[in-house]
């Protein structure tokens, strides 16, 4: 199973469209995960556009129609793996507190998510923290997007645009 990640992508305030090597690198996927602030519903409608299966939630900054749409929090079970999905919030030094907090009783293997815009990819306690950073904000340190592969195991990476 190969799971394409992106989060903070800003789109209508950052980028009119997610880049088109993410797009191209994503029909490759057999899900995809979107971490929040997509802010505009487009980001769906052109991840779909390369891979069926887009999971999504919604972030902070994100418009009524997504907020609308998407929840919060999402627990998806893959290949034997529950992954936690969140965008998060507040200030970015308390993230990975505020993640443990808000899966505690769901005991995930994967907790992915986005908010700081700077990427993660660390076990903590035995559960993998993924942050795949922003694929669009021009005050990143850079932009990036991240792939998960389970298969007898995790094998999770953040790749640079």
């Amino acid at each position: 199973m190969k799971i394409g990640v992106i989060s903070d992508t800003h789109i209508a305030s950052k980028s009119e469209h997610v880049p088109g090597i993410i797009l191209d690198v994503f029909r490759q996927m057999d899900m995809v995960m979107h971490a929040g602030d997509m802010v505009d519903l487009r980001v769906i409608d052109e991840l779909k556009s390369v891979c069926p299966k887009v999971v999504a939630v919604v972030g902070n900054m994100d418009q009524e129609a997504v907020r609308n749409k998407y929840a919060e929090k999402e627990i998806i079970e893959v290949s034997g793996y529950k992954i936690g999905l969140m965008h998060g919030c507040g200030a970015p030094l308390n993230l990975v507190e505020l993640l443990k907090n808000a899966f505690k009783e769901d005991k995930p293997d994967i907790i992915v998510f986005g908010h700081s815009h700077k990427p993660m990819n660390e076990f903590i306690d035995g559960v993998l923290f993924f942050n795949p950073g922003s694929a669009t904000d021009f005050m990143a340190e850079y932009n990036s997007y991240g792939i998960i592969e389970i298969n007898e195991g995790i094998n999770a990476r953040i790749i640079k645009i």
